[in-house]
């Protein structure tokens, strides 16, 4: 799925904003990020337009982790 953020300014204070979209329709969300920035470039007090992504068919959790006690890093270029 995606997720949509931005930030309007509304009576002096910046008011953080969402929308979520089905993992099918990036289209819709490129548009509508699309929109926004049309927005902002016409002077409304719109910013910090961004786009987040999520797989819901992901394998593991998201995220960094210790490695396996028997993971065997090695370095393969020579020095």
């Amino acid at each position: 799925m995606y997720m949509v953020y931005w930030t309007e300014l509304a009576n002096e204070i910046q008011k953080p904003a969402q929308a979520l979209f089905p993992a099918d329709d990036l289209r819709a969300a490129l548009q509508f990020m699309e929109e926004l920035r049309q927005r902002q470039r016409s002077g409304e007090p719109v910013s910090f337009v961004v786009l987040s992504s999520e797989n819901p068919d992901s394998v593991g959790q998201a995220g960094a982790a210790d490695p396996a006690p028997n993971y065997n890093w090695m370095k393969r270029r020579r020095q």
